[in-house]
C-alpha cells in the first residue's frame, strides 16, 4: 500500500479534483488531500474577523467562499443527487463555522475553523469518487492523527487508531483522509503545523509500514537550482534523506525537512511527482547515495551575520557555551557557525531578539551585525575524503565576495553566506560550474 499526498493546488479546481480521481483510482492506497487552494487564506481571513468581534466581515468572507465551492459542485458532480449531498456537505461545514460568529473567539476555535478546509476538500473527493463507482473510504484523520503534550505527533496512538479503522474497511477500494489536522493531547481539534500535510502522509506512511510515500505537487520533482532566479536548472532524480532535508531547510519550498523524518527512520522512499506532469519521472528520496555527486544548491533568504570577537577567547574555556546560551535565552536557532582564535561568526534568520541578542554579547567581546544575507547551500554526496569538491565550489564563487563558509557540520553539505544582492550571480555561477559544465 502506498501513501499519496495532493497539496491544494492539485485539488484547486474541478477539473484537478477529476484530474486527482484519475491518477488515484486503480490501486489500494492512502490518499491525503489538503485543503482547496486559496480555502485556508480565507479561513484565517474570516477568523481574523472573529477575534476583532466582526461578525459582519466573517460573514461576508464565509458567503463568498460558499458562493465560489457552490461553483466547483456544479462543475464537479454529473447527477443531481451528488451535487445535493455536496452542497449540504459543503453547507454544514460553513453554518458550523457561522456559529462561532455568536459566541467568544479563541486560538482554540481558530484551529477548529482552519480544519474545516480539508474536511470540505476530502469530503467533496470521496462523494465524486463514489460518483465514479469507486469504493472510496473517508479516514476522519481527527480520529487517528494526534499530538503528545509536547504538541509532538503519537506514533504509537497514531499506528493503532488507523490500522483499526483500516481493518473496519477491508473491502474498500480507496482511502481519503486530511492532511495537516489532528487532535491534540486533550482531545481538541489542533494541527501539525511544520510541513502540513506532507508531515501527515509522513506519518501515515510510517504508521502503516507503506510501500513507498508520493508527494504530488505542480512541479517535476526537486530541482537542482532554483528556476524562478536560474537558467536552465533541471530536476534531481535521486536524493538521500539527508540530501533532501538540507535542501528542504535551506530554502528548497518543495518540501518541508520535518515532513520526511518518519519515512527516513522506516527506510519508506518519497517520491516528489508533479500533477500536470503524472508520466515525469520526479525525484526519489531514499537512504541510498550516489557516490561522489553534487546533487543541488539551495539558498536560504533574510540572514543576519553576528560577529563577536574578543582577544579573551584565546585559550579560554566556556567562550563558545557563554556565546550559545544567550542565543538559547531568546529562543533563537543558529544556521551557521565558524570559529577562529579570536572570533567566532553565526548566522540567525529570525531578528526578533537581535538587538537584546547583540547587547548581551557586546559583555564578551566586539560585537559587528551584517544584515541583508543570503546562506547559499551546495548538496551531495561530499564525504571529506570526496577530494576536489571543495576546489570546484570555490572556483565557481571566485567572483563573489563569500563572508563565512562552513563545511564539516553534515557531510551532504558546503554552506557559504553571500550578500543578498549577489544571491542570484551566485546561484547562477555555481549552476553553471557545477552542473552546466561552463
Amino acid at each position: 500500500m502506498k501513501v499519496l499526498k495532493f497539496g491544494g493546488t492539485s485539488v484547486g479546481s474541478a477539473q484537478r479534483i477529476k484530474d486527482v480521481a484519475k491518477l488515484i483510482t486503480g490501486e489500494r492506497n492512502i490518499v491525503v488531500l489538503s485543503a482547496m487552494s486559496g480555502t485556508t487564506n480565507a479561513l484565517v481571513e474570516i477568523s481574523d474577523y472573529l477575534y476583532k468581534k466582526n461578525p459582519d466581515g466573517a460573514n461576508e468572507v464565509i458567503n463568498k467562499l460558499a458562493q465560489k465551492y457552490n461553483g466547483h459542485i456544479e462543475e464537479l458532480y454529473n447527477t443531481e443527487e451528488y451535487k445535493q449531498k455536496a452542497k449540504e456537505l459543503v453547507k454544514s461545514h460553513f453554518d458550523y463555522i457561522r456559529t462561532f460568529t455568536k459566541d467568544l473567539f479563541t486560538l482554540f476555535e481558530e484551529k477548529v475553523v482552519l480544519a474545516q478546509g480539508e474536511l470540505i476538500s476530502t469530503g467533496m473527493m470521496n462523494l465524486y469518487l463514489n460518483e465514479q463507482g469507486v469504493k472510496s473510504v473517508l479516514l476522519p484523520a481527527l480520529e487517528y492523527m494526534r499530538t503528545d503534550k509536547n504538541a509532538e505527533p503519537d506514533p504509537a496512538y497514531i499506528k493503532d487508531k488507523l490500522l483499526k479503522q483500516l481493518d473496519q474497511h477491508k473491502d474498500a477500494e480507496l482511502f481519503i483522509t486530511q492532511g495537516y489536522i489532528c487532535r491534540n493531547a486533550y482531545g481538541e481539534i489542533d494541527n501539525l503545523q511544520r510541513g502540513g500535510s506532507d508531515y501527515s502522509a509522513s506519518l501515515i506512511g510510517a504508521a502503516i509500514n507503506a510501500e513507498e510515500i508520493q508527494i504530488w505537487t505542480d512541479i517535476d520533482g526537486m530541482h537542482n537550482n532554483d528556476p524562478r532566479i536560474v537558467d536552465s536548472t533541471s530536476p534531481v532524480r535521486h536524493l538521500h534523506f539527508e540530501e533532501a532535508a538540507e535542501l528542504a531547510y535551506f530554502g528548497a519550498k518543495i518540501l518541508h525537512p520535518t515532513c520526511i523524518l518518519p519515512a527516513k527512520l522506516n527506510n519508506i522512499p518519497v517520491r516528489l511527482l508533479n500533477t500536470m506532469q503524472p508520466d515525469a519521472p520526479g525525484t526519489l528520496i531514499s537512504n541510498s547515495t550516489e557516490k561522489g555527486k553534487i546533487k543541488a544548491v539551495a539558498a536560504k533568504d533574510n540572514i543576519t551575520a553576528i560577529k563577536i570577537k574578543s582577544g579573551r577567547m584565546l585559550l579560554a574555556t566556556g567562550f563558545l557555551r557563554k556565546v550559545f546560551e544567550i542565543f538559547e535565552n531568546y529562543q533563537t536557532p543558529i544556521d551557521m557557525v565558524t570559529t577562529s582564535e579570536v572570533g567566532v561568526s553565526v548566522t540567525i534568520d529570525n531578528r526578533k531578539h537581535l538587538e537584546e541578542i547583540v547587547d548581551d554579547l557586546k559583555k564578551y567581546g566586539t560585537v559587528s551585525v551584517d544584515e541583508d544575507m543570503v546562506i547559499v547551500c551546495v548538496v551531495g554526496d561530499l564525504e571529506w575524503d570526496n577530494v576536489g569538491f571543495e576546489a570546484r565550489i570555490v572556483q565557481a564563487m571566485k567572483d563573489v565576495p563569500v563572508r563565512m563558509i562552513s563545511y564539516g557540520g553534515s557531510n551532504y553539505n558546503v554552506s557559504l553566506l553571500v550578500k543578498a544582492s549577489d544571491k542570484k550571480k551566485a546561484l547562477q555561477a555555481l549552476s553553471d560550474h557545477l552542473f552546466n559544465n561552463k
